[in-house]
């Protein structure tokens, strides 16, 4: 059997590091940058085990589900974990990072989630970054969800580990991976006897063996479609222009926004302020007594090609998320979007 995508030659360590400038360049780094072999929860994961450990003081903000879920990998390091907990229609703010530092001084490492695509907002990142590195705190900054719909600016605003994935709104690849790693972060992991070795988790593997030995051999065998999807995906950002796919995004996000309270069906945006909006992806809220998961069901059997996906856990009942990025962050998919909704709500 012959297929375009078997039989290809071996990715090089000059290809692969060539995939990991154009990742930089798109985020504008002068740090490291790793592509790392498997989905975005690999370096979510890999660098706090690799910068946290007893010892550590983390505020973890919860603005959505990977917030949650980032208090518990910080607690198994044997980290002191506070929680500043927000509600998931709304965003965190710089005073309440201040508060926090305020109160509990002690505070070396901060880890935030920019844009939550599950509950559609997103975080002022540059303004939390003045705070968090007044205090000389480690910034750890989970970005999958909008790099590609909005600035990530990793240097400028002092995150010390900002992990991205492609498979939102960079319509790329789900299976690899990258993070951007600062000196200090390199530093920290290195003087924590608890970061992982010889593992898949393990940054500083990539580290000393792929970076300080100058790019010039693999650590294994890459996930080499993926990494050429990966190349092709920026590539195709770079022709289009970063600021064009940003705007792109921004413009599905508010033509969702004015679209449902065009309807006059009840429909709500989740989050409250347009402010707190993530571009990647809006939410909505159901009219009382209507079951999301039901009407999106009604939705995407008349037309499974939607962008369209009821919330998770709990949410699945009142929230529905309009998945405008990547490909789908046009005009035309929002109003196709819309349009089954209303249809489907009529119908129910």
């Amino acid at each position: 059997m012959t297929h375009p995508l078997l039989d290809l030659a071996p990715l090089s360590a000059a290809h692969f590091a060539s995939i990991e400038d154009r990742v930089a360049r798109l985020l504008s780094t002068e740090q490291d940058v790793l592509i790392t072999q498997g989905e975005a929860l690999l370096p979510l994961e890999g660098a706090i085990r690799g910068a946290a450990g007893p010892g550590t003081t983390a505020l973890n903000v919860i603005t959505g589900p990977y917030g949650q879920t980032f208090g518990d990998w910080l607690r198994d390091c044997g980290a002191t974990v506070y929680d500043l907990a927000v509600p998931f229609h709304t965003a965190v703010t710089a005073a309440q990072i201040q508060e926090a530092f305020a109160e509990h001084p002690e505070i070396d490492f901060v880890s935030l989630v920019h844009a939550e695509a599950a509950t559609g907002n997103t975080n002022p990142v540059a303004e939390i970054g003045e705070v968090v590195r007044a205090h000389g705190a480690l910034f750890y900054l989970d970005a999958v969800a909008s790099i590609g719909a909005e600035p990530v600016l990793p240097d400028a605003w002092g995150v010390d580990l900002c992990v991205i994935g492609a498979q939102k709104a960079m319509g790329g690849p789900a299976g690899v991976s990258a993070v951007s790693v600062s000196s200090r972060a390199w530093a920290r992991m290195a003087a924590n006897p608890h970061a992982p070795r010889r593992s898949y988790l393990s940054l500083l593997d990539w580290k000393e063996r792929w970076i300080d030995g100058g790019r010039r051999a693999l650590l294994h065998a890459p996930a080499q479609l993926e990494m050429l999807a990966l190349e092709a995906c920026v590539v195709r950002i770079e022709e289009e222009g970063l600021d064009t796919v940003m705007s792109r995004h921004a413009a599905a996000a508010a033509a969702t926004r004015e679209g449902v309270r065009a309807l006059g069906t009840g429909f709500e945006p989740y989050v409250y302020e347009a402010s707190a909006a993530a571009p990647v992806a809006t939410t909505l809220r159901t009219p009382e007594g209507v079951d999301a998961s039901g009407l999106v069901a009604r939705a995407l059997a008349a037309d499974p090609s939607l962008p369209l996906a009821a919330g998770g856990g709990a949410l699945a009942k009142e929230m529905i998320r309009v998945n405008h990025y990547g490909p789908a962050a046009t005009l035309d998919a929002v109003q196709s979007s819309l349009s089954a909704l209303r249809t489907a709500l009529t119908e129910a």
